[in-house]
């Protein structure tokens, strides 16, 4: 019997995690995304790779209903059927770039909800669903360059990945106790050429002190495209050291 792998992924309507989404169908391969809107390309994709594929509508500023979701279907499964079961934490906000004294206080925090809180929530839901199942249990969180160096004008971004990382250093000493604990990883994908570089690009720089920066990155061909970065992510995903480091950079040697 060929092995069977579970994948949860948030974000996977555009952008790297549309293209996580994609290289993950494969046969013996289950995905369910979560994000805003559902992909009718995706599905006809998947029945094309021998992949099933679920899609989940929800809006993660308001995370606990999806975290809700994700237990209970989890609780469905069998937990004897995947050789693997990963949470992929992909989704995130830039928000609205300026210095935080001019921030919105709505957009604040839905940057943390989306950023923080939803991780959060649903790393809690999935690991206490899987704690018995048999498969080797992950949890990637896609972190940021700006979670370890912060940046003018982005406060609440730099805060939302800061703090993903060391939740997630200390999940790992929690799941380091527990038999066939989950191993998890906050992992910097590099710069990656999306929607939040083009809001980047495009903010006034008064309010975006490093803006020229990102337009220089833009001109030297120095962004991945969403396919590349995903695709080296997913390559981080299946290296055997993965949890060896619990905070780590995509481009960190083997």
């Amino acid at each position: 019997m060929s092995a069977q792998h579970l994948t949860l992924l948030t974000g996977a309507s555009r952008g790297m995690g549309r293209a996580m989404a994609e290289q993950l169908l494969e046969a013996g391969h289950t995905l369910v995304c979560i994000s805003r809107k559902t992909d009718d390309a995706l599905a006809a994709k998947a029945a094309q790779h021998g992949a099933t594929v679920e899609q989940w509508s929800f809006d993660l500023s308001a995370p606990a209903a999806a975290a809700d979701r994700v237990a209970a279907w989890l609780a469905t499964q069998d937990a004897q059927a995947f050789d693997s079961v990963t949470l992929i934490n992909n989704a995130g906000t830039v928000g609205q770039l300026g210095p935080l004294e001019k921030a919105d206080a709505a957009d604040l925090a839905q940057s943390l909800r989306i950023g923080l809180e939803a991780p959060l929530l649903l790393t809690a839901a999935f690991l206490r669903a899987t704690q018995d199942w048999r498969g080797a249990r992950k949890v990637l969180n896609i972190s940021s360059g700006l979670g370890r160096n912060a940046m003018a004008s982005q406060a609440p971004y730099c805060a939302a990945k800061a703090g993903m990382d060391h939740f997630s250093r200390a999940v790992a000493l929690e799941e380091a106790l527990r038999p066939n604990g989950a191993k998890i990883v906050s992992l910097a994908p590099g710069v990656i050429d999306t929607d939040m570089q083009v809001a980047m690009r495009g903010t006034e720089a008064g309010l975006f002190p490093d803006r020229a920066r990102f337009e220089k990155l833009k001109a030297d061909g120095l962004l991945d495209s969403p396919a590349t970065a995903g695709a080296k992510v997913l390559a981080y995903l299946a290296r055997a050291d993965f949890g060896s480091k619990p905070v780590a950079d995509v481009r960190d040697p083997a």
